[in-house]
């Protein structure tokens, strides 16, 4: 059920080849390994997708892109799972992410304080805050791929397993009302 929800919703490699602004991108963006669907390839890019979502950098959908090709996972989930952050969970990613930095370093929260200048808030509180923010970040970035790299393999599998039992059971059923 996975594979075919995903698949359902990804556009094709050839497709996006007959693209005017995506054909440019060389053989390498649309090698078939970066675009096949396995429990490896799918848990991988969920894994490598969550991981750069945390990365406080301009461009993550490039960087998730890259990673995802040397990684060789699958290009699509992975540049989707970089969605997780979006305007609406940024904001509560990023301070949990702070949080998680400062309790670290044991170093103390800054909470949200209006500032009349730029040049203040710099002076003030970007150089309390940029250490335990970027720690944060990698730390909890890395625990949030892991978990969702081995969630999607444990989910997968199940899923296999229970397709398995029920064709076993309609097997079973079958030879019974022979």
């Amino acid at each position: 059920m996975p594979r075919r929800i995903i698949k359902r919703y990804i556009p094709q490699p050839h497709q996006l080849q007959e693209h005017k602004h995506l054909r440019h991108l060389g053989e390498w963006f649309f090698a078939s390994d970066l675009w096949h669907l396995s429990r490896r390839s799918t848990a991988g890019a969920v894994g490598v997708g969550l991981f750069i979502a945390f990365l406080p950098l301009p461009g993550q959908m490039l960087i998730a892109a890259v990673a995802a090709a040397w990684a060789r996972v699958n290009l699509p989930v992975a540049i989707l799972m970089v969605w997780v952050t979006n305007p609406l969970t940024m904001g509560p990613m990023f301070f949990f992410a702070y949080k998680v930095g400062t309790w670290l370093l044991g170093s103390p929260v800054y909470g949200p304080e209006f500032e009349f200048t730029w040049q203040q808030w710099l002076q003030t509180r970007l150089a309390a805050t940029w250490e335990p923010f970027l720690l944060g970040c990698l730390v909890v970035g890395v625990v949030v791929g892991l978990t969702g790299g081995l969630l999607t393999l444990v989910l997968w599998r199940l899923e296999v397993s229970r397709r398995w039992r029920n064709r076993k059971r309609r097997k079973v059923i079958s030879q019974m009302e022979k």
